[in-house]
């Protein structure tokens, strides 16, 4: 059974930064494709990033590119998001999930194992 706890979020000024933790049990963590994703009140959850096993290729969403950056430590069992010069639209919980096997695009339904989520609030 895999499990994934989120942490690192909190409260920051337009313009700051906040690194943002994923830890997941499993000993197969280091084949699993994992994924950042977020969820702001009365809004579908939407994808915000995405990276390989191995952490060599990532792919983030337009609207964070240049902002955000996801990295892994797989001997930590750990996924990383780094989020700089943060906006008031990116408030939102963020969750980390990992990746179905077979499902090419990166929408919610192709996540499994979900995180409870840590809130990110940017006030303006």
């Amino acid at each position: 059974q895999v499990q994934v706890v989120e942490s690192g979020g909190g409260l920051v000024q337009a313009g700051g930064s906040l690194r943002l933790s994923c830890a997941v049990s499993g000993r197969t963590f280091s084949t699993m494709i994992m994924g950042w994703f977020r969820q702001a009140p009365g809004k579908e959850r939407e994808f915000v990033a995405r990276i390989s096993w191995s952490g060599n290729r990532t792919r983030v969403a337009d609207s964070v590119k240049g902002r955000f950056t996801i990295s892994r430590d797989n001997a930590k069992n750990t996924v990383y998001l780094q989020m700089n010069s943060l906006k008031p639209e990116d408030t939102a919980v963020y969750y980390c999930a990992k990746k179905r096997s077979g499902f090419v695009l990166d929408s919610a339904a192709g996540y499994e194992y979900w995180g409870q989520g840590t809130q990110v609030t940017v006030s303006s």
